[in-house]
């Protein structure tokens, strides 16, 4: 499938490059006069409508293609669908443990700092207690 990717996006750096060069081409024509600007336009247009038909052509094509892998390989679709599937669930799964573990640590880390607390304050306590007795 990396393939057939890389194919298409070739074709598709092909194009936009075959685009630039074109009208860098008909404005340098333009330019030393040996077309009108009117005529530039219309070799534009005509370029870009045929380019429209081909690529309407290409996108059924491909279309047709991958419809066709599609039903051919079961694994192509379904498989993977199923696969993600078992994976997305075991993510969540992952998810929810995860979450009830950070609940578990945090209220943890509430304990011990109350209880740090509560030592500190007791300390203090008896330490002024035994100031005021001597």
């Amino acid at each position: 499938m990396d393939m057939i990717k890389n194919f298409i996006y070739a074709g598709v750096g092909l194009a936009t490059t075959t685009t630039e060069k074109a009208k860098e081409t008909i404005n340098d024509l333009v330019e030393k006069g040996k077309i009108s600007d009117t005529e530039g336009k219309k070799i534009m247009d005509d370029f870009f409508k045929s380019t429209e038909n081909t690529k309407e052509e290409f996108e059924t094509k491909w279309k047709k293609l991958n419809d066709t892998l599609t039903s051919k390989f079961d694994f192509i679709s379904s498989k993977e669908t199923d696969e993600v599937k078992v994976l997305k669930s075991r993510i969540a799964d992952l998810e929810e443990k995860l979450a009830k573990s950070t609940k578990k640590v945090e209220a943890k880390k509430a304990i011990t700092k109350t209880t740090a607390a509560k030592k500190t304050t007791t300390k203090k306590t008896t330490a002024k207690k035994a100031a005021v007795t001597k």
